[in-house]
């Protein structure tokens, strides 16, 4: 008999933990060896299991209720860069799937994707390779095209681009101080940085900034 594929499933929300069961139930080698709820305990259950081989696969959130999906994603990458992660999110691909990769996911997938392509994700990263889309695809040749003279949201650092995100659905510097654990005065010099790299000039030209490239290709 295979060895089943063995994977860590992190999502603060206990009905989608449960959709997803649910969907990756009809492949019979995938099993759900542990979960998880916030990004300490994902840390956590990967180290009680010692990592790959005993684990194959974690499938991430994006926002995940401790800190940011992506922060969790870099620290998988730096203990266990064997390890393949799937991020998981409601956000478009236009709008993450390209810093994902980059960042060192093995592929990026919508919740509302369909469920044979769930599964065939799951699969295709336990068995060492990468998911990613056709639409995903032809944004990273894009990417890479601009790399020489990135502008706007694409200049951003990772923590600048998680600022400009909070700062964009409307959390204030104190909040993302907290969410991000990161002083005030350290915030505001990020968002002075984001406003300059994106030509805005306050918090509400940003938010009307970051829905016009979400409409017209996202950021990478």
């Amino acid at each position: 008999m295979t060895a089943p594929t063995r994977v860590l499933l992190a999502d603060d929300h206990r009905i989608v933990r449960e959709g997803l069961k649910q969907v990756l139930a009809d492949a019979p080698e995938i099993e759900i060896a542990t979960e998880a709820t916030s990004g300490a305990e994902v840390l956590a259950a990967v180290r009680a299991s010692g990592g790959p081989p005993a684990l194959h696969v974690v499938l991430l959130d994006i926002a995940m209720p401790d800190g940011d999906g992506l922060d969790v994603l870099q620290a998988l990458r730096k203990g266990w860069p064997t390890l393949p992660v799937l991020m998981l999110s409601t956000y478009p691909e236009r709008q993450y799937a390209v810093r994902c990769i980059r960042l060192g996911a093995a592929g990026y997938l919508n919740k509302g994707a369909d469920p044979d392509d769930m599964i065939a994700a799951v699969r295709k990263v336990a068995a060492g390779g990468r998911y990613v889309t056709p639409a995903t695809a032809e944004q990273l040749a894009g990417a890479l095209d601009r790399d020489r003279g990135r502008v706007g949201h694409e200049a951003l650092s990772h923590r600048e681009y998680q600022v400009f995100r909070l700062l964009t659905t409307g959390h204030n510097v104190s909040e993302i101080g907290a969410r991000l654990q990161l002083a005030s005065n350290t915030v505001s010099t990020y968002r002075a940085r984001i406003l300059e790299k994106t030509g805005t000039r306050n918090d509400v030209e940003l938010a009307l900034y970051a829905e016009r490239h979400a409409r017209g290709g996202g950021a990478a």
